[in-house]
């Protein structure tokens, strides 16, 4: 396969992913729990990619190009029924040098892998419902130097993000689930069952 190929390939397993969102969210159906139609994209995505990282190593910027670099990070980003493959990927992701990986990147796929871990998230890119139904990041080591953390990579505070997020989810009407205590748990249970903790 030629890398002209392999980029051509990446960018489509990003677009598929992208357009069976779009579907899912238009249906009304998006965060009605993790909808098998995109949890099965998202598991053929990260097999496939875990084969190429075998085969090649991290399809990087230099390699494939930033378009289809930034699809395998979409792709990796979202293989979360899939814990060693986003371990995997992540370790190969720390290794490269400079310039071949956004390092916003890197900081969200850190933080969600520490978060689907049970860890504390360090750059505090993961958000959720909290149990009185508003929209807070995840758990986050050292707390109180977040911004500078964040500030260093090029985002901004948190404080920011947030109110962005809160927005962003009354301009499209979204509002927390019914039960989010219950939702905690099946999340949880699911996360367990997949192996990303015990």
């Amino acid at each position: 396969m030629t890398l002209d190929t392999l980029a051509a390939e990446l960018i489509a397993m990003a677009d598929e992913d992208q357009r069976v969102r779009a579907e899912l969210l238009a249906e009304g159906v998006l965060f009605d729990g993790y909808q098998p139609r995109m949890a099965e994209v998202h598991h053929r995505n990260a097999a496939r990619l875990a084969a190429i990282m075998r085969e090649r190593g991290w399809p990087k910027r230099s390699m494939v190009g930033r378009e289809a670099a930034d699809a395998a990070w979409l792709v990796l980003q979202h293989a979360i029924g899939d814990p060693p493959v986003m371990r995997r990927g992540l370790e190969l992701l720390r290794s490269l040098p400079q310039g071949e990986i956004d390092p916003i990147q890197l900081a969200m796929l850190e933080d969600r892998v520490r978060t689907f871990s049970g860890l504390p998230q360090i750059y505090g890119t993961q958000f959720d419902w909290d149990e009185r139904g508003e929209m807070q990041p995840r758990p986050i080591a050292d707390e109180a130097h977040v911004d500078a953390r964040r500030g260093a990579i090029g985002l901004p505070p948190l404080a920011e993000k947030l109110r962005e997020i809160r927005d962003a989810l009354t301009r499209n009407g979204e509002t927390m689930p019914r039960n989010a205590a219950a939702r905690r748990r099946e999340i949880d249970a699911w996360e367990r069952s997949v192996g990303w903790h015990d």
